[in-house]
């Protein structure tokens, strides 16, 4: 989030705060629909593939609203309670770690349906999904409670009653926090990267091997390869403190575009590639918004209709 608002102009505080607020409303709003959908269908229920996307898709839009409201707050009101922000803070570092973490249980319950469907039912129960996510919460949030012990372990409590922009690495400054943050992210990412290549790989030698539609193959090897897209961007998240770091210092003049780029790209943008590449590619899931949002629109244009003359 922009560190700097006060070196910009009206005109482009406006402008950047207007993206952020637009790109968070048409991608929650896309997401609503997904949520929407799996909720009035029952047919998605026991189905951990999709329980898992929807879980992913609720986390982002967790993660945008808290994260777009943050980067207007520190224009509009600079500085907050540190209490408040550490809060908040706590909530986009978990959810953000979320989403990662949830490609690599998606690539798991893939691999398995695909290179074990025999195993599949016994494996990928309802249970099963929900106790994985409740895993996923926990990685998540034990890291960013650590900032939090951190904090509380090296300054006095009456740190937590002051006021203070509310940035991540202007609340938690100690070389601690750094080195904390630093062997977590390396090990989040050798974890997710190693379990999205195992996975997916064997998924791509499997539908190569064992199908002779040469086209299902090559729709494979896409779905595999956009998979693939969604985690690079999702980790972004996990280096963007590094790229402001380093980035910042080399052009000082241009620090507010900076961050705003880096914010921009590694924590909104990510978010509208699970709908694409989850929901609109799904033909199952695709089938059933059409029949909602069709049906919607029937109704609409019967009520709109006025009634013949007598």
């Amino acid at each position: 989030m922009n560190t700097s608002q006060e070196r910009d102009s009206f005109q482009d505080a406006f402008i950047k705060n207007f993206i952020c607020v637009a790109l968070g409303i048409i991608i929650n709003y896309i997401n609503g629909v997904f949520v929407y959908t799996f909720f009035k269908s029952a047919v998605f229920y026991g189905n951990s593939r999709y329980i898992l996307y929807i879980h992913l898709v609720t986390s982002d839009m967790i993660m945008l609203f808290v994260t777009v409201g943050l980067h207007i707050v520190t224009y509009a009101v600079p500085f907050m309670q540190v209490s408040l922000c550490c809060f908040l803070l706590l909530l986009c570092n978990v959810t953000a770690k979320n989403a990662p973490l949830n490609l690599a249980a998606m690539a798991i319950e893939r691999y398995i349906a695909v290179c074990k469907p025999l195993h599949h039912p016994q494996i990928c129960t309802v249970k099963r999904t929900y106790i994985l996510i409740c895993l996923i919460w926990m990685a998540s949030t034990i890291p960013a409670l650590v900032d939090i012990f951190i904090i509380i372990a090296l300054k006095p409590l009456s740190f937590f009653n002051s006021n203070t922009l509310c940035v991540l690495w202007n609340v938690f400054t100690t070389q601690q926090h750094r080195d904390r943050a630093t062997a977590v992210e390396i090990i989040f990412m050798l974890f997710v990267w190693l379990t999205l290549f195992y996975s997916y790989f064997m998924i791509l030698h499997i539908a190569k091997n064992a199908s002779t539609d040469q086209a299902c193959a090559k729709k494979a090897q896409n779905t595999i390869l956009l998979h693939g897209a969604q985690l690079l961007f999702s980790m972004l998240s996990y280096i963007a403190p590094f790229i402001d770091m380093y980035l910042v210092p080399l052009f000082p003049k241009s620090r507010s575009n900076i961050l705003f780029t880096t914010f921009l790209l590694t924590h909104i943008l990510p978010r509208l590639l699970s709908p694409l590449i989850y929901g609109i590619r799904d033909q199952q899931f695709f089938k059933y918004i059409k029949s909602y949002f069709s049906c919607k629109l029937v109704i609409v244009k019967i009520e709109s209709k006025p009634e013949p003359k007598q």
